[in-house]
């Protein structure tokens, strides 16, 4: 069943939309990606992005020893200093 048909339908009955679409092909769902600073602590293994790896990409593995962005999220990922001292954006937090 598509989700078009099910909003339609949905429409019909007078019973509002879900607002959000929680179906698991959608990119990030249930995943921790480091978008989240509360899915953060001190001590945990990420993959971050150093500031000179940005143009290729380059993911540089290490222990977090302080989260560094303040806000609660971020786009392009928290930003955080590692137990060796590279600071970088998390793009992952390996399973």
């Amino acid at each position: 069943m598509s989700s078009a048909f099910l909003i339609t339908t949905q429409l019909k009955k007078n019973i509002p939309p879900p607002l959000f679409d929680f179906t698991p092909e959608k990119k990030g769902f249930g995943l921790m990606d480091g978008r989240i600073r509360s899915d953060l602590k001190p001590g945990i293994e990420v993959d971050i992005v150093l500031k000179k790896d940005q143009r290729s990409g380059k993911l540089t593995r290490g222990v977090i020893r302080d989260v560094l962005t303040r806000s609660s999220s971020h786009p392009h990922g928290i930003k955080v200093r590692l137990v060796g001292g590279q600071v970088g954006r998390v793009k992952n937090i390996p399973a």
